[in-house]
């Protein structure tokens, strides 16, 4: 009884220490798997062999008069060039846009702020086509990759009027006015803005074209993973002027210079 006792008992402690190595070991096959698919791949790419057959990645844009987000699809041609589709959403700010303080939030205490002079938010809606143009590869997967490219298409502008919340300093009346309807900027006191929902029923489309040239460098770890940042030029042209400040010349012709931040994946 004892023997059988006993033998039992090894057989348990064996297969619990069987058990708990495996996991272990399984970890480290996957590990050791990757390492090997991550070299073969950097192997095939210093040979010029075709890797990816497309990426899709996602980019938060910060330019020198906005702010964007956009998607980009790419699809591989040869190992050092891509073909390139691109979509952005994009918000342009005038230069001289200065924020004030209106009224105080009695409940919250927030201050009310409103751009003084500001007649209508400019947002724009883009689609382009473009090539990307590998001028530098990863040594390693550590390393960094520089690419070039240039895109253009059309430009689809959106004049949303902007409204603010005013009271009139003599009837004490509230309304909501835009600044290019005031006649006297200082009959009435201004509480801030009337918010992103006021004035869509109002937008006025301007379409126009787009073009930029950049440079991406994609310092991602691993290359099936996009992690890069873009720095480039922009210029946009709209088929009539666009009005955002009062007292301010409109303009048909835009200029600017961004930087992007993207990530993504390629398969």
């Amino acid at each position: 009884m004892k023997k059988i006792l006993l033998l039992s008992l090894g057989i348990i402690l064996t297969t619990l220490a069987w058990s708990q190595t495996q996991p272990a070991a399984g970890k480290k096959d996957k590990k050791a798997e990757k390492k090997d698919r991550i070299n073969a791949l950097l192997k095939m790419e210093e040979e010029g062999e075709m890797i990816f057959n497309k990426h899709n990645i996602f980019g938060i844009k910060l330019n020198t008069d906005g702010w964007g987000i956009s998607f980009e699809k790419g699809k591989f041609q040869t190992p050092r060039k891509t073909r390139l589709l691109q979509f952005e959403f994009n918000e342009k700010k005038h230069p001289k846009e200065d924020k004030d303080a209106g009224s105080i939030d009695l409940f919250t205490g927030n201050v009310n702020q409103f751009i003084f002079g500001k007649t209508n938010n400019f947002y724009q809606l883009k689609g382009g086509y473009g090539q990307q143009y590998l001028i530098g590869g990863k040594s390693n997967k550590n390393g960094v990759a520089v690419t070039a490219l240039w895109a253009g298409g059309v430009s689809l502008g959106f004049e949303k009027p902007y409204y603010v919340d005013v009271e009139d300093l003599v009837t004490q009346e509230r309304t909501r006015v835009k600044f290019e309807d005031v006649e006297d900027l200082f009959q009435y006191q201004y509480l801030g803005a009337s918010g992103f929902t006021v004035g869509w029923d109002e937008v006025e489309l301007n379409p126009g074209a787009h073009l930029k040239t950049a440079l991406r460098f994609d310092y991602g770890r691993f290359n099936e993973a996009v992690a890069a940042i873009e720095a480039g030029l922009n210029i946009e042209f709209y088929s009539r002027e666009v009005v955002q400040m009062i007292q301010n010349d409109p303009k048909r012709m835009f200029f600017n210079a961004y930087v992007t931040v993207l990530f993504g994946k390629r398969k």
